[in-house]
Parts: C-alpha cells; sequence; structure tokens
C-alpha cells in the first residue's frame, strides 16, 4: 500500500460537502474498510462525503 503522509491540524474548513459520518476504523482482510493505514485501526474518524 502506498504510505500517505498525515497532516497533523487541529482545524479543518470543507464547504459544499453532502454529509458526513463517525465511524470505527475496523479490520477487512489486510487492509480497513476506511482506506486508511492499518496503524489506525480501531480509531474513531470522520469520513466526509463530497
Amino acid at each position: 500500500m502506498k504510505k500517505i503522509k498525515l497532516q497533523v491540524t487541529n482545524r479543518l474548513e470543507i464547504q459544499n460537502i453532502e454529509g458526513f459520518m463517525i465511524r470505527r476504523v475496523t479490520p477487512f482482510g489486510n487492509s480497513a474498510k476506511v482506506d486508511c493505514p492499518k496503524q489506525y485501526l480501531g480509531r474513531e474518524v470522520y469520513l466526509v462525503i463530497i
């Protein structure tokens, strides 16, 4: 899997979104259900639909 550098910030503004979900990253095979590195398994994430 390609390594994606995480941009650390404490504020995010996004316009024209359709909605968002708060989900927990869970394992699915060799990766996760949300497309992110396995090091974030078990963490709570915001999935933003644009």
